[in-house]
């Protein structure tokens, strides 16, 4: 501890501010410890006669209230463990918290004079106790077991020697103080990344270090870095992973290829979006003299090139997937390996990682084989191309290619028929689109929907990852086996998140039938085929996906609900995830005869996927939001068509029809009446005329501010 901290104790008369959160941390780091005044004195470096009488003092209050026990005279233990909790941060947009425990059946509410200096999603010990008799259960944070993140993003203003970051992140809820020496180059206004060096207990703010300059607010590629950077997310490559990648051998040599199935000569096309880059996946058609059809799922090989101990490996682990941003894609390898040497593209031998199966025309699987390839591409196709032959419908043998689509969308048709029969849940969710101008500013929005192209590739896409999965982790008679593997699984929804949704769709006239798994699963379908198309449809679409757990990677494998699946993995995009790495290094394991490999580094290689694929869609969110926002700055004088899609004791929330932005009208600028927020109705109504604004009702509304740095639209409601 620095003489500055030791000497904010030593003025007589001062009260030392937060005494008994530092007096318990104290007695938390050593739960089996007896502790007099004078070790707790010294272990807080308090030495004046002020200082140890407050100790003194506090440490009969704390034994008073029953969080310390006096063993013998003046000495003491920390008292009933029972009390004291581990879990997670959330904080709330007031600023007070709840602590999340796998423990609870509840979650510990953390008034913010409580906070401790803990910040959103941290690890921390909490102390949990009745205020008063009949009160709800607080907690008391002792102590930070571990910071969730220690950078943050924002806008510098800056003082004549030292200087504080406003955080765009609005769960950061203390601007951080910089001093003159850790300013680096920075100006005032910048935005800037800073890094958490320190909170003294006495401190209001923390104390950080500005390490990169990003630009000025506003600015596109400012705004685009920051929103990466908010969520931890890299958005270039350092040098010497650029330097490494670009050594890798690219010559395929016939001594590789005499260790694969050659399957070159094999008809090979890629369907993908018009502006992708980075082809993971190809498939190949064959008629067999049996009439049945050889269709193989090539994968690009990337752990052919992605060597474990390598710094490209680190560097692939450390992103753990590509992230997909409205104007970009910050890749999870260097483009010389994204773009080209593992891309499949048209016209090129690639090696690659296949799953090939002999499928008869009902869509039963009569052969299974799973390996390492050499594959040629003959064609890439986009998805529009592919769906005008689809459309078209006119088989022509001589054109091998189009009647190849024609019988794969046939059979993809069956396959998705199959897997809605067994209860899976059809979330063809609407994708909101920008056109771009070449400065990458939308001068347009457009929503993209799933038509037939899509959907065959998904489902030998899906078929690949299901029977991967099950090759791994089921024995023949359906019994699992005790091999290591990653899966993608999906839990059950929670039937609270259930009921909650069944009370927002009831308002639209739509109910949902929860009395079984597949009753659930067949009312889902049914309630999001009735909404397509329709005005609520997004928001109705939206609340659905949130009712539903989370997908996760994990080697315990519990089937995925959402697609009915007991076996399934992400097999298919080694270019853009790293669970799928992992995935094909394990199954040429198991090819190779090897036994099965300790589950303890690959369940924390999965828990660390997850984690970094939750960030990775926040951004591709905010970019989202950051573009509507940026669209509808040019829009201000035009009148809109929208539908409530949320309601809150601050006003309501309003998604326009046309193009999918959501903004908030603030119930204080709804002038016809005083409105008053009823939770049981999802409504604002008014007092006076009992005007009612209700979830799903159609207004018109007109923007009247947007805020870019923020992500935010307010919205005026045309009455």
């Amino acid at each position: 501890m620095s003489n500055n901290k030791r000497n904010i104790y030593k003025k007589k008369g001062d009260i030392i501010k937060n005494l008994t959160r530092n007096i318990l941390q104290e007695f938390n780091k050593n739960p089996k410890q007896i502790f007099n005044y004078k070790q707790i004195a010294s272990k807080l470096k308090i030495s004046d006669t002020n200082g140890r009488n407050q100790i003194i003092k506090k440490l009969t209050e704390l034994k008073l209230h029953g969080k310390l026990e006096e063993i013998s005279h003046g000495k003491y233990i920390i008292k009933d463990l029972s009390h004291y909790f581990e879990g997670i941060v959330d904080i709330t947009s007031r600023g007070n918290a709840y602590v999340i425990c796998e423990d609870l059946d509840h979650d510990i509410y953390i008034p913010s004079r409580n906070l401790n200096h803990a910040l959103h999603n941290d690890l921390v010990k909490v102390y949990i106790y009745k205020r008063k008799k009949n009160k709800k259960q607080e907690g008391d944070i002792v102590e930070i077991l571990k910071r969730a993140k220690t950078e943050f993003v924002g806008v510098l203003q800056l003082n004549k020697n030292f200087g504080f970051v406003i955080p765009d992140d609005s769960k950061m809820y203390s601007d951080i103080f910089i001093s003159e020496r850790e300013l680096s180059s920075a100006k005032d206004g910048d935005k800037v990344l800073v890094q958490l060096k320190d909170w003294p207990s006495n401190s209001k703010n923390p104390f950080g270090k500005i390490t990169e300059v990003l630009g000025k607010p506003g600015d596109h590629d400012t705004e685009i870095h920051s929103i990466l950077l908010e969520y931890g997310l890299p958005y270039k490559f350092k040098d010497e992973v650029e330097n490494y990648a670009a050594k890798i051998p690219l010559e395929i040599t016939n001594k590789e290829i005499s260790k694969r199935r050659d399957m070159r000569k094999e008809l090979t096309f890629t369907i993908d979006p018009k502006d992708a880059k980075d082809f993971d996946d190809a498939l190949s058609f064959k008629i067999l003299k049996n009439g049945n059809y050889e269709i193989g799922i090539h994968i690009a090989d990337v752990s052919h090139y992605v060597q474990e101990n390598s710094i490209l490996e680190d560097e692939a682990y450390l992103r753990a997937t590509s992230v997909y941003l409205v104007d970009r894609v910050v890749p999870m390898l260097p483009e010389i390996l994204s773009n080209n040497v593992c891309s499949l593209r048209p016209n090129e031998e690639k090696l690659t990682f296949s799953a090939v199966f002999e499928i008869d025309k009902k869509t039963h699987i009569i052969n299974e084989w799973f390996g390492r390839t050499v594959t040629y591409s003959d064609q890439r196709f986009t998805y529009e191309d592919a769906q005008q032959i689809i459309e078209n419908n006119t088989e022509n043998p001589e054109n091998n290619i189009q009647f190849a689509i024609l019988k794969l969308n046939e059979l993809a048709k069956i396959l998705r028929k199959k897997r809605m029969q067994q209860g899976a849940i059809s979330f063809d969710k609407t994708e909101v689109k920008f056109e771009l101008d070449d400065k990458f500013n939308p001068i347009g929005v457009y929503v993209k929907e799933s038509k037939d192209a899509h959907k065959l590739i998904e489902e030998f896409m899906l078929l690949a990852n299901r029977k991967v999965a099950e090759f791994i982790g089921k024995r023949k008679n359906g019994t699992p086996t005790k091999n290591t593997f990653i899966y993608r699984v999906h839990d059950e929804p929670n039937i609270d998140k259930l009921t909650a949704l069944q009370g927002v769709i009831s308002k639209f006239g739509y109910k949902i039938n929860t009395d079984s798994k597949k009753h659930t699963s067949d009312s889902l379908n049914k309630l999001l085929k009735e909404v397509h198309g329709k005005a609520e449809a997004n928001m109705i679409e939206t609340l659905t996906i949130r009712s539903m757990s989370k997908a996760i990677y994990t080697t315990g494998n519990i089937g995925h609900y959402g697609l009915a699946f007991d076996y399934y993995t992400h097999f298919t995009s080694p270019i853009r995830r790293y669970p799928d790495v992992m995935a094909h290094r394990l199954l040429q394991h198991y090819l190779d005869g090897g036994k099965s490999p300790k589950i303890e580094a690959y369940e924390e290689k999965c828990k660390h996927s997850s984690e970094r694929e939750f960030m990775a869609s926040k951004a591709e969110r905010d970019s989202i939001k950051y573009m509507q926002v940026k669209y509808m700055q040019d829009h201000q004088d035009q009148e809109f068509k929208g539908i409530i899609s949320g309601v809150t004791e601050w006003g309501i929330y309003v998604e326009i029809i046309k193009n999918k932005c959501e903004g908030m009208v603030r119930i204080r600028d709804i002038k016809s009446d005083y409105y008053i927020f009823d939770e049981k109705q999802y409504a604002l109504i008014g007092q006076v005329a009992k005007n009612i604004y209700q979830l799903g009702d159609e207004v018109t509304v007109q923007v009247k501010n947007t805020d870019l740095e923020r992500k935010h639209l307010d919205f005026n409601l045309i009455e």
